[in-house]
């Protein structure tokens, strides 16, 4: 009784993202009513595997009992403070760490990925105007790439489906060729397309690099792409391009960020140094929205002068909020005190061996993984694959969210190898 009413109540008061409306005339929300480690519950005892980490944002669990003590630690001392011309200990402490982390300094705060996003282009773009070169200011992305859906984000995005509706609205990015080692040639390996990828992104910035202001890109993996997965060299090799051409690379790893790889950042495993570094989704493990840019110290003194139009002069209310910094900084603690890294890579390589079943299954293609993150296509080309298969997931015990025809796990760190048996044999079943 109380799922259904409060269903009722959600569909008369919530617009829901990501989501047409509609479709929930006949497709049931899930109401739950609290979490546990891996686990969700509904309000009639039902639970489920969350194998997409609520979006991918949540690393250690529901109800971490760390991260929940060092929240209510703060509430007793600070919820919130303006961050322009004041200052708290917690955003100071986490700018350190992370700091330290990253080689890259002097954090800038927002709430969300795509806003994160949104400061890394404006910074880029600023710097080349304070530095005499104001007509740097165009952008390269990736084909298949995601990074967020405000206008400015959009615009470095290559998914139709979020950017086409607002095209007259968004400025105009420079596409170059994605190293997903999907769009390969038959027998060609992922290095050697990685290869390929580069030699066309270096002939772009031959012509192009004057008005060119910064390559962005998702080290590592594309997620809204349906996990499109590609080799560390390119990561390399573009840092070197960047340099050679004087082009800023931002590297966004709002959703492959900490530890979602098999390193604590994806840009380790180029490794390269990018220029801007934007964070968001696990920097709290999935407790309450945080994000940030950490850039170069040559980036931040290109901006300090006694005219207040070289400042950068950005905000958000919530910048630098003291609750979700203390949440930040013990996601940062229990990687320290955890071995979370390496037990990860047993984790992934366990998960490797039980999803072997998965990778020989007849209607599978293209099985792949980096870190703790797997993927694969399913071979059903119908447009109500997604839904379809989602609501299978449910009677089986899973929240999956599948991607087109992409079935993925992004699970919490926490899985266990007894719920790495329940997602695989759930998956099997419903396949």
């Amino acid at each position: 009784m109380k799922n259904r009413d409060l269903i009722s109540r959600s569909l008369r008061s919530v617009w829901h993202p990501c989501t047409q409306m509609k479709l929930h005339e006949t497709l049931p929300l899930i109401p739950f009513s609290k979490g546990s480690g891996i686990w969700l519950h509904d309000f009639e005892g039902r639970r489920y595997l969350d194998a997409i980490s609520s979006w991918w944002v949540n690393l250690f669990g529901h109800c971490n009992p760390k991260i929940s003590s060092a929240i209510s630690d703060q509430l007793e001392k600070l919820e919130h403070v303006i961050l322009a011309g004041c200052t708290h200990e917690p955003v100071v402490e986490l700018s350190e760490k992370l700091s330290g982390l990253t080689g890259l300094g002097h954090a800038f705060y927002a709430s969300d990925g795509a806003s994160s996003v949104e400061i890394a282009l404006k910074m880029s773009f600023h710097y080349w105007k304070n530095r005499g070169k104001p007509g740097k200011k165009d952008f390269i992305s990736l084909e298949n790439g995601y990074h967020g859906e405000t206008l400015g984000a959009l615009s470095v995005t290559d998914i139709p489906l979020f950017s086409e509706t607002y095209s007259p609205l968004i400025m105009k990015s420079i596409r170059t060729a994605t190293p997903d080692w999907r769009c390969a040639e038959k027998g060609e390996s992922s290095y050697d397309y990685a290869l390929r990828c580069i030699e066309r992104l270096e002939k772009l910035l031959e012509d192009r690099h004057e008005s060119i202001a910064a390559l962005i890109i998702e080290p590592l993996v594309q997620g809204a792409a349906g996990m499109g997965m590609h080799h560390p060299v390119y990561l390399s090799r573009a840092r070197q391009l960047c340099d050679q051409f004087d082009v800023h690379l931002i590297a966004d790893e709002i959703a492959v960020g900490f530890g979602r790889t098999g390193t604590l950042f994806a840009c380790e495993q180029g490794p390269i140094l990018p220029d801007f570094l934007c964070l968001s989704k696990g920097i709290t493990g999935g407790y309450l929205p945080l994000s940030t840019v950490l850039s170069r110290q040559e980036i931040f003194e290109a901006f300090l002068d006694d005219s207040l139009s070289k400042a950068f002069l950005h905000s958000h209310s919530y910048t630098g909020n003291a609750l979700a910094c203390r949440a930040a900084l013990a996601v940062l603690d229990i990687f320290q005190e955890e071995d979370v890294i390496g037990k990860n890579i047993e984790k992934s390589a366990l998960m490797n061996r039980k999803t072997e079943i998965l990778a020989s299954h007849p209607k599978i293609g293209n099985f792949r993984n980096t870190g703790m993150i797997w993927a694969f296509e399913v071979n059903d080309a119908s447009p109500d694959f997604p839904v379809r298969f989602h609501l299978d997931a449910l009677e089986k015990g899973l929240l999956l969210r599948p991607i087109g025809n992409t079935v993925y796990f992004m699970p919490p760190y926490v899985i266990g190898e007894a719920e790495m048996d329940w997602l695989v044999k759930g998956t099997l079943e419903i396949l």
